[in-house]
C-alpha cells in the first residue's frame, strides 16, 4: 500500500464503472456515510468470494446504520456483475480492469502474474473519505472479520453522528428547541455538521 495512505488520510476519490456500466465516484457513493471499501482479486478468488459472502448479512445492517460497501476488483464489467450476481450481493461492484487502482496504491499482487490482481485490503473510510482503518487481505485471515467491521463502524459512527447518543441533555433540550439540524436525517445542514459540502 502506498506509504501516504494510512490513518487519517483522505483516501483517493477513484472514479470507475459499477457492474451495470455507469461511471461512480467513490465520495459520491459514499455521500455523508461511513463506508467500507473492499479491493479484492476478482471472482475467480475463492477467498473473495468467501469474504463477498460473509459480507451479506453485515450488509443488511450496514443499510439500516446508513454505511456503505463498495467492492473494486481487476474483472471486467461483465466478470464484475457475475461476480456480484453470484454472491447474491447487493451493493456497488466496481470495475479496475484498466488497473487504475491497483497501480495507484501500488498494491501489485506480483505473486499472481496470470490474473494480474490488486493484493486485496479493507478500507474503513470516515465521511470525507478519511481512513479509519486498513486492512491486508493477502492472507484470508488478514482480512477484517464481520465483527471487526461491527466494530469500526461503531468507532466511526459514533465520531461523526452528532446525534449518536441522544438521552445527554445537550441534545435533548436542541430538539426541544427546534435544532433538528443536529439529528439525522434532517437535511444537509446535518451534512454540513460532519463537513459536508452543498
Amino acid at each position: 500500500m502506498r506509504s501516504d495512505i494510512i490513518e487519517g488520510a483522505v483516501f483517493p476519490d477513484y472514479e470507475l464503472s459499477d457492474n451495470t456500466g455507469k461511471h461512480r465516484k467513490l465520495s459520491e457513493l459514499q455521500e455523508q456515510d461511513p463506508m467500507v471499501v473492499v479491493l479484492g482479486r476478482g471472482g475467480f478468488c475463492p477467498k473473495d468470494r468467501r469474504q463477498a459472502e460473509g459480507l451479506l448479512q453485515l450488509h443488511r445492517e450496514m443499510e439500516v446504520s446508513y454505511c456503505r460497501l463498495v467492492t473494486i476488483t481487476t474483472d471486467n464489467i461483465t466478470q464484475t456483475n457475475e461476480y456480484r450476481s453470484g454472491v447474491g450481493a447487493h451493493w456497488p461492484f466496481l470495475s479496475d480492469s484498466r488497473r487504475i487502482v491497483q497501480k495507484d496504491l501500488d498494491i501489485v499482487e506480483y505473486t499472481d502474474p496470470v490474473h494480474n490482481p490488486m493484493i486485496p485490503h479493507v478500507i474503513v473510510l470516515e465521511p470525507g473519505l478519511v481512513v479509519h482503518k486498513i486492512y491486508n487481505g493477502y492472507w484470508f485471515f488478514g482480512r477484517a472479520t464481520v465483527e471487526e467491521l461491527r466494530q469500526d463502524l461503531r468507532a466511526v459512527s459514533r465520531k461523526c453522528r452528532p446525534d449518536w447518543d441522544i438521552t445527554t441533555p445537550e441534545l435533548r433540550a436542541a430538539w426541544q428547541q427546534g435544532r433538528k439540524e443536529l439529528f439525522y436525517p434532517y437535511g444537509k445542514t446535518y451534512a454540513q455538521t460532519l463537513g459536508g459540502q452543498d
